[in-house]
């Protein structure tokens, strides 16, 4: 039987699809609790990153800051120390500013009104209505990829989802379709059939529980519904680095504020333009860090590695010195042992760096 979408039987696709994650549903750390905070803390670690990614990060980051005082009280570097990996770190830098502002403004008790919450920083309309939804049963809407997936395909939206007209398109079937209650069980439930059932490809229809409302299933367009969009084009981005070690560590630089990887530590790198040459470019990189001197500098190895739509071809160079480098660049420059570079925080492409350093050997000569 076909539905016109203006008269499906919300409350009974409610009811359907809280039955079926009832029975359902992953056993997942943030599922177990109704605390605002650690459903927050989930939902932001959830952007863009894998279920499965997440559980060990959220276990660790919720030991070590178990509360949003704790969390507002916490020295930057020791945060970014437990969120290093996941990479996309202003996540975790406005998770840190709103955590002193709930801490100074609301008595460490995250708000349950949605003006107050989504003002906060990095507080978008999905994280603001799916934290209220699930901790407090607020009757709010959600949307984000697996969502809007099963959405168009309940209603046949056969446009474009990442669109203004499509986002408001299905803003408001999502909204339209929300029970009185358990409405955090039921976005929950949305999030979760789109990534176990209505998947991106070969949706599992026949073990849908909203197959007999679904438009797209009822008219056969299922695979081609939602719109598949273009895949950005990966921008390669080819650097040489510069490290400066001995047998006792290696000299690292902390990344300023307002840029990329802010707060995280790094061996220096330049970008490599197109008519560059990566030993001159090493060469020059390395007269400006030790200016007094220019040491014997050699090529060690390659870190290729993808962040987002880039992907990072690095080519490494070392220069074996007692000396730390200078550079007006860096907020704070230092020799870190080589037991120490594990408590620092630092992006994946440097740890891969220093990895590579070390089982080459040099460090230990």
């Amino acid at each position: 039987m076909k539905f016109p979408a203006k008269k499906q039987p919300s409350q009974t696709i409610a009811a359907a699809l809280i039955s079926w994650f009832d029975k359902n549903q992953r056993d997942l750390p943030w599922r177990k609790t109704r605390d605002p905070y650690s459903i927050w803390v989930s939902e932001v670690m959830l952007q863009q990153t894998q279920v499965a990614t997440v559980i060990p990060y959220f276990q660790r980051f919720m030991a070590a800051f178990p509360s949003v005082k704790s969390l507002a009280l916490a020295d930057e570097q020791h945060l970014l120390s437990h969120w290093q990996g996941l990479g996309y770190y202003r996540r975790a830098r406005f998770l840190h500013q709103a955590a002193k502002i709930i801490h100074a403004d609301f008595e460490g008790v995250v708000p349950q009104s949605p003006e107050q919450l989504s003002a906060l920083p990095g507080m978008g309309k999905y994280t603001c209505n799916a934290v209220l939804s699930q901790a407090f049963d607020k009757k709010l809407p959600i949307l984000e990829a697996n969502s809007k997936r099963v959405l168009a395909r309940l209603f046949a939206w056969d446009k474009s989802v990442d669109d203004s007209a499509g986002n408001k398109f299905l803003w408001l079937k999502a909204e339209e379709i929300l029970p009185e209650k358990n409405v955090g069980q039921f976005n929950q439930g949305l999030m979760e059939l789109g990534s176990l059932v209505c998947t991106v490809t070969k949706p599992s229809c026949s073990a849908c529980p909203l197959s007999g409302y679904c438009l797209a299933h009822l008219q056969g367009k299922t695979e081609s519904i939602p719109l598949k969009k273009l895949r950005p084009a990966v921008t390669i981005l080819r650097e040489v680095a510069v490290a400066v070690f001995n047998k006792s560590g290696i000299v690292l630089g902390k990344r300023p504020s307002g840029q990329r990887w802010a707060g995280l530590w790094e061996t220096p790198h330049r970008v490599i333009q197109e008519n560059d040459n990566s030993s001159d470019l090493a060469q020059n990189l390395s007269a400006e860090l030790l200016p007094k001197k220019i040491r014997s500098i050699r090529l060690v190895g390659r870190v290729d590695y993808p962040v987002t739509r880039f992907r990072y071809l690095m080519e490494v160079f070392a220069i074996q010195s007692s000396e730390v480098w200078r550079s007006s660049f860096y907020e704070e420059v230092k020799r870190v042992s080589w037991l120490e570079i594990s408590d620092l925080p630092m992006s994946s492409p440097q740890r891969r760096l220093l990895s590579l350093i070390r089982k080459t050997g040099h460090s230990e000569k």
